[in-house]
Parts: C-alpha cells; sequence; structure tokens
C-alpha cells in the first residue's frame, strides 16, 4: 500500500510540473550521447542534473539559472552548491527528482544506476544521458546542452574555446618522444582506464601511452603483478580529492619499477582529470607538465643514469 501511495505521489507531481511547463517556444529534437531520440515542447528551463560533471556542465553552457536540483559533490562553480539535492548519482531519490517538476533531466549514461533511469523514463520525464568518452565529446556536449537550454550562444563559444586550448595543447606537444603511463583510479580495488576513456585522451594529448590501453573494459580492475609487468615509465594517481592520497608513494615499495626509480609518482586532483568537463584541460596541462618532467630524467647520452633530485617540483 506505502508503494501504491509513493508512485501516486510521483505522477501527481509529474502532472503538476506538465501544466507548469512553458508552452511559447521553439520545439528542440536532439539525440543524446547514447543514441537516443529527444524531444522537448521548448528549451528546458527546469532542468535536473544526476551527475557533478552534468551540473558543471549546464553551468559552462549558460544554464546555470535554469538547474533546479543537482546530486552530491556538484560543487562548481560556486553557485552549483546552493542546488537541493536529489541524492548521489549512484542513487537517485526520484521522489526528489519529480517534486523540483522539471521539464529535463541530463543523466549520465555509465555512472547513474539503469534502474534509477528507467523509472524516471517511465514517468514521462525527458532524459538526456551524456557519456563524453574523448575531449571532442566534451565539446559536443556543451553545443548539446545549449540546445537543449536554449543557450546556443553562450554554449556555443564556450565550446569554441574548448576545442581552441585543446588545439594549442596538442600543437605544443606534438612530436614528443611517448612516455609509458600507468593511470591509477583506486588503490583497493586497483583499478586504470583503457584507451575508450577520457582520461585515455587526455594521456594521448599529453604524448604518454596508456600501458592498459587494450584491456578489454574501460575501467578494468587489475593486479600489482600486472602493473609490474607493464612496467610503466610514470604512475598518475588522482584519489578522491584535493590531497595526493598515500597510497600513490606505495609503489616506492618495489624498485624495479621506472616510475618509482626515477620518482615519476604524479598527483592530479580528480575534478581537474575525472570529470567530463571543460576543467580536464587544466588536468592535461598539468599532466603534460609531468610528462615532460619524467622525459627529463630519462637516460642521458652516453648511457649514464640520470637520478631526480628529492623533492622536485611537479609531483
Amino acid at each position: 500500500m506505502k508503494r501504491t501511495h509513493r508512485s501516486f505521489s510521483i505522477l501527481a507531481l509529474l502532472a503538476l510540473s506538465m501544466l507548469a511547463a512553458p508552452v511559447a517556444a521553439q520545439r528542440v529534437e536532439i539525440v543524446d550521447d547514447t543514441g537516443r531520440q529527444i524531444a522537448l515542447p521548448a528549451p528546458a528551463q527546469r532542468i535536473v542534473s544526476l551527475a557533478p560533471h552534468v551540473t558543471e556542465m549546464l553551468f559552462a553552457a549558460g544554464a546555470g539559472d535554469q538547474v533546479v536540483g543537482a546530486v552530491d559533490y556538484s560543487d562548481y562553480p560556486a553557485a552549483a552548491k546552493t542546488r537541493p539535492r536529489v541524492g548521489g548519482y549512484t542513487r537517485i531519490d526520484l521522489e526528489a527528482v519529480a517534486a523540483l517538476r522539471p521539464d529535463l533531466v541530463i543523466g549520465w549514461h555509465s555512472g547513474n544506476r539503469d534502474g534509477d533511469v528507467g523509472r524516471l523514463q517511465a514517468l514521462g520525464i525527458p532524459i538526456y544521458l551524456s557519456e563524453p568518452r574523448n575531449l571532442e565529446d566534451i565539446a559536443h556536449s556543451l553545443e548539446q546542452i545549449g540546445r537543449l537550454a536554449g543557450t546556443t550562444a553562450t554554449a556555443n563559444a564556450a565550446a569554441t574555446a574548448f576545442r581552441a586550448r585543446r588545439d594549442e595543447l596538442a600543437a605544443a606537444n606534438a612530436g614528443r618522444a611517448p612516455v609509458r603511463v600507468f593511470y591509477q583510479i583506486w588503490e583497493r580495488p586497483l583499478m586504470t582506464v583503457n584507451d575508450g576513456h577520457l582520461i585515455a585522451d587526455v594521456i594521448r594529448l599529453c604524448g604518454g601511452r596508456n600501458v592498459f590501453g587494450t584491456v578489454a573494459h574501460l575501467t578494468p580492475t587489475i593486479g600489482t603483478e600486472a602493473v609490474l609487468a607493464a612496467n610503466p615509465e610514470v604512475i598518475v594517481a588522482s584519489g578522491m580529492d584535493a590531497a595526493r592520497p598515500e597510497w600513490l608513494d606505495q609503489w616506492s615499495r618495489w624498485p624495479q619499477l621506472e616510475a618509482a626509480q626515477r620518482g615519476n609518482l604524479f598527483f592530479i586532483p580528480p575534478e581537474l582529470i575525472q570529470r567530463h568537463t571543460p576543467r580536464i584541460l587544466d588536468g592535461a596541462q598539468r599532466l603534460c607538465e609531468q610528462l615532460d618532467l619524467a622525459r627529463s630524467y630519462r637516460t642521458a647520452a652516453g648511457g649514464a643514469g640520470v637520478t631526480p633530485p628529492a623533492g622536485r617540483p611537479g609531483r
């Protein structure tokens, strides 16, 4: 009986949202990142975001004022912190979403649970699913959001600026000697990314080569033995927040590991490289500098080894 009452309340809230929706505006038809067709009778005025990167993208595309709800950790820009919360991206509070009377929900295909997305779709709420896999996808997503929210001028300008900065970084790093890179998402379980992941595209931009690029899964779980066998020249990790994770320096326990020998254990804050937003180019800038530093400590001409000084910058 409780389930029936809850379902009725959600449907009632949805009906109210449809009555309150604007009627005089241009129809929007668009295809999301999963190939689904999305149709809106007008640009969305009440948008709920189901992922922190989506919230940030909405603000970057000029649609921040239309964001009426967001998930936990939607903390950039500062204004995003003021939006009502609808749970976390892995567990959405469906009733909280419906209570906000959205005319559009934007979700994260590989981050939100299929069940949550399905239940929102069953309620008739339009859902656009985001899934950027490379840097170009971020620029494209800005443009898509601009169309959905009716903020095309701001969104297109942001996309153009993003592409220009990406191209500048690409030109600056073209022709650099390749560097073997292991990107560590987490310690337990030990996880990385394959070449289909956005982070791998950043590694390529800087002239890096992902040592686990050919692994089948997008974010595979691996073992310490696999890392030792791959023997990366650089290990990069991000952890959970702005603090360098303690487990990154545990690789120094294996002196046979090239990255440990040379002190190439680098940290990038996760919000700068693990979020699918324009700020990923800030993370890319840091990674490119770190790979250049690793190149500078390679074996010198004549076979002499180069030992990095303690406490060197860029870590």
